[in-house]
């Protein structure tokens, strides 16, 4: 039984350079550069969806859900930042092909989480 932590052609397979270690940021970034205005636009225009109710008679499903895209932009903003610079960043080996990957598809989930849940907003 062979294992890879034992196997010198294993180790050298992680060390070679990877050739698409710039395709999954590459496109992370292009969606990124799509998908954050966008979110960021209409989370920002979301709390007119109070308008009708005013902001104390509104039901809770509706707070609850405006307190969602404002919390994701806060928090899961500044995290999509981390994540898609750390897959820049990280080594171009094919070590660290599958956590550049990860990364740079989490980068992209705080925007989708954002225009999700403004195109689905509960009646007020």
């Amino acid at each position: 039984m062979r294992h890879e932590h034992t196997d010198p052609a294993a180790r050298r397979y992680r060390a070679e350079p990877d050739p698409r270690a710039r395709v999954a940021p590459a496109v992370a970034t292009c969606l990124g550069a799509l998908l954050m205005p966008a979110a960021l636009l209409f989370g920002a225009l979301s709390p007119m969806a109070t308008d009708s109710c005013g902001p104390d008679n509104c039901s809770r499903a509706l707070t609850t859900a405006l307190s969602v895209i404002f919390g994701t932009v806060l928090y899961g903003g500044p995290a999509a930042t981390v994540a898609w610079l750390a897959s820049w960043l990280l080594p171009r080996t094919r070590r660290w092909s599958v956590p550049r990957a990860w990364l740079a598809g989490l980068s992209l989930l705080p925007w989708l989480v954002v225009l999700a849940v403004v195109f689905n907003l509960p009646a007020g």
